[in-house]
């Protein structure tokens, strides 16, 4: 079968399909690049590149891992002085005015948590870590739910020291994720999930506390930030070095693919935000675990294929703001999971080829990085010899530019090598005339595809060479 790999080395041709192994970099503890060979594409704007956080996160989101930290609450203080033009941090209290502070707000005196926030947001005394936990495990809710801001905001910290130093709270932060409240238990689901990022302390004494066992009750919550936040601290455990060997097995031993499998096929009526954290999870396990057995005995393939069928057909001409958050990282699973030796043959739906160049027109001008993630799907699924796709109606819906990718010819060469008919189809459209201008590119990769092309379409059709390939100036 001739088949290339799309982004590994573009001169060494790789027989059958292949598993995009993109997302399995040395971790580093901080940003790592995850996509491999994404280049822009000729005369198209990334509308992706512009000023704004939203903006920054998209793009770091579909190019890197996303091992960061996220912060749901800015102290009030804080904000006030950085308005202010001042950078102010005020000095810490002493241990025993902290134990009279405690009392105060034992005894309901007004106006004292914001006065404690402050003080131990940054604590620099000996015991401040034991007078923070004492705090937390409070039997006062209002008490504890401060304490817990503290901790959120202090897991938030650069500094290396702070994750180690916040390993006595690790067991706490598990109980109370069936807390008191819903701000609580997110406050504990976020709080974990930054404490994870940078320390494989925390993450190694995480595993025997029971944090899957734990995550895995948690994904059955009915509220949709809760979700959100287990498939924060899932995706941050999933991309840590250790994860192939130690986190993965327990993943997949739980109820967890069934329950992220779930929330992402259902992620346009429960949650986008949920439905993207998952569907991460689902790349990440898949992509850096030999044999997805666990996700395909599922049904991950029929399912995916059929969100990805729900989500072009819902498509309107202003696609919704982070659809493709939701859509790469399900592209991703498939393409994947096609290339598992349990997956070949599962994607036959017709009907995906549609879908596809949906979406691919879809968001073609505003996230044209999406290209290579239909691509690469594309090219698995006509890399397989027993497919029953047709992709005769490529050319028209596909975008001339798009025409001098050299993924897009490796797709067209996956098709041409099933042979004679498919050859015709593809000639029945207006093919020959649109890849002479690829023949004068300055990219002799895309000029090696173009020819190969050309030699298949003149093998499984000689009556080319003699009548059509002449009009065309070939």
């Amino acid at each position: 079968m001739w088949l290339h790999t799309l982004c590994a080395r573009p001169s060494a041709p790789t027989p059958g399909l292949h598993k995009e192994e993109r997302a399995v970099s040395p971790w580093t503890g901080g940003a790592i690049r995850l996509l491999g060979g994404t280049g822009e594409l000729p005369g198209l704007a990334d509308a992706d590149t512009g000023p704004g956080p939203m903006a920054a996160l998209r793009k770091a989101r579909r190019q890197e891992q996303l091992v960061s930290k996220r912060l749901l609450r800015e102290d009030s203080a804080a904000r006030e002085g950085a308005q202010d033009g001042a950078d102010v941090v005020p000095d810490p209290l002493s241990e025993d005015e902290v134990k009279n502070m405690t009392f105060s707000v034992a005894v309901g005196v007004p106006g004292v948590f914001p006065s404690l926030s402050i003080s131990l947001w940054i604590p620099r005394l000996d015991g401040s870590m034991r007078t923070l936990t004492g705090l937390f495990t409070s039997s006062l809710a209002d008490l504890q739910l401060e304490a817990a801001r503290c901790l959120h905001e202090l897991s938030h910290s650069s500094v290396p020291a702070v994750a180690e130093a916040c390993l006595p709270v690790t067991s706490y932060l598990l109980t109370y994720l069936s807390g008191h409240s819903l701000e609580f238990t997110e406050l504990c689901l976020y709080t974990l999930g930054n404490l994870v990022v940078e320390s494989e302390a925390v993450r190694k004494q995480l595993l025997p506390q029971g944090i899957i066992p734990v995550l895995a009750s948690c994904i059955q919550s009915p509220h949709e930030a809760v979700l959100e936040g287990v498939g924060y601290v899932l995706s941050q455990l999933l991309q840590a070095k250790e994860a192939p060997t130690e986190i993965i097995p327990l993943v997949l031993d739980s109820v967890l693919p069934l329950h992220m499998l779930r929330l992402v096929c259902s992620g346009l009526k429960a949650g986008m935000g949920a439905a993207v954290e998952f569907a991460w999870c689902l790349h990440y396990i898949i992509c850096r675990h030999e044999a997805n057995t666990v996700l395909l005995e599922l049904g991950a393939v029929p399912a995916l294929t059929s969100l990805l069928l729900d989500l072009a057909s819902e498509i309107p001409q202003d696609a919704p703001e982070g659809l493709e958050l939701l859509v790469c990282p399900v592209l991703r699973c498939l393409s994947n999971l096609l290339a598992e030796t349990g997956g070949q043959g599962q994607g036959r739906d017709g009907r995906l080829l549609i879908a596809l160049f949906l979406i691919l027109q879809c968001f073609l001008q505003q996230h044209p990085f999406l290209v290579q993630e239909c691509l690469w799907l594309l090219n698995n699924l006509t890399g397989e010899c027993s497919v029953t796709l047709s992709l005769s109606g490529m050319c028209p819906l596909c975008p001339p530019c798009l025409l001098s990718l050299p993924q897009v010819l490796t797709v067209l060469c996956n098709i041409a090598e099933q042979g004679p008919l498919q050859c015709q189809r593809l000639l029945c459209q207006p093919l020959l005339p649109q890849l002479l201008p690829v023949l004068a590119l300055p990219n002799p990769e895309a000029v090696g595809h173009c020819l190969e092309l050309l030699h298949l379409l003149f093998l499984h059709c000689p009556e080319v060479r003699a009548g059509g390939a002449l009009g065309t100036g070939l």
